[in-house]
């Protein structure tokens, strides 16, 4: 049974914070599911769920954690 989170990341392809996060993510190394809702237009309704009803990436669920918008490095 593995014990790593399971990390996924809703972006859209026009935010440049989707892309910051996107990059921290991958020169750390963090292993991630990648959703573009601009590609999986259905998957909106979860973003808007996740985020109280706001249209805005990136969104990141880590198990039961949900950040949205990006914090920046450190």
């Amino acid at each position: 049974m593995s014990t790593e989170t399971t990390r996924t990341l809703y972006t859209h392809p026009d935010c440049s914070y989707s892309d910051a996060l996107r990059h921290e993510l991958v020169s750390d190394g963090v292993v991630f599911t990648e959703i573009d809702v601009d590609k999986q237009p259905e998957m909106i309704s979860e973003v808007l769920k996740l985020t109280g009803g706001e249209r805005i990436t990136p969104v990141i669920v880590e198990g039961a954690v949900v950040t949205v918008g990006y914090r920046g490095a450190g």
